[in-house]
């Protein structure tokens, strides 16, 4: 989230840097952990340390900045699935994609969620994204009768979360046996 004026859209090489310094963040502190000085960052992305602090005037913009962006890619693969698969293939291969991410983020994505106040703006607005995924892409699994009509959006979710943290201590194989017991739950019989 840029801090700077709303109503202004930012300029073309401005956008890239701020995109840029969010992804050597993500990268630094998914390496390194959340403290990385701010100057290794800056220097990581080719900028400024004056070009860092004016999109992010503190440490806790940048952490904010990084976690919108990481929800916000998950999120994206929903809707990106349900352009390129049919709706209960996009529900299986986000669920996967879910544990995937929590699985190879957990520390960072923790940290993170524990740097973003949970009455933040940043984290309601990462909490409705998500959401709002998980509802659209289930919502399109049922119009087509793949999935039981009683799964909501935040039982995906939650199914994700807790996949992830079982397959963190699993093998590659009872990983795939859980999500295909997991999947073989969801659908509605006969499917």
């Amino acid at each position: 989230m840029d801090t700077a004026d709303p109503a202004r859209p930012m300029r073309a090489d401005a956008r890239r840097n701020y995109e840029r310094i969010v992804a050597v963040a993500k990268e630094a502190f998914t390496a390194d952990g959340v403290d990385v000085p701010a100057d290794d960052i800056a220097k990581r992305a080719g900028v400024g340390a004056g070009t860092l602090y004016r999109h992010f005037p503190t440490r806790d913009k940048l952490i904010e900045a990084v976690y919108r962006d990481e929800i916000d890619g998950l999120a994206q693969q929903a809707y990106d699935l349900l352009e390129e698969l049919p709706p209960g293939k996009a529900l299986e291969t986000w669920l996967a994609t879910h544990v995937v991410y929590v699985v190879e983020k957990h520390g960072l994505a923790m940290t993170l969620k524990a740097s973003v106040d949970a009455g933040s703006e940043v984290f309601g607005w990462c909490r409705a994204r998500l959401h709002a995924a998980a509802d659209t892409i289930v919502k399109a699994a049922q119009d087509e009768g793949t999935i039981r009509a009683d799964v909501t959006g935040p039982d995906i979710l939650r199914l994700g979360h807790g996949l992830g943290s079982a397959a963190s201590k699993a093998t590659g194989e009872d990983t795939t046996r859980l999500l295909t017991i997991v999947l073989d739950g969801l659908r509605k019989p006969g499917s």
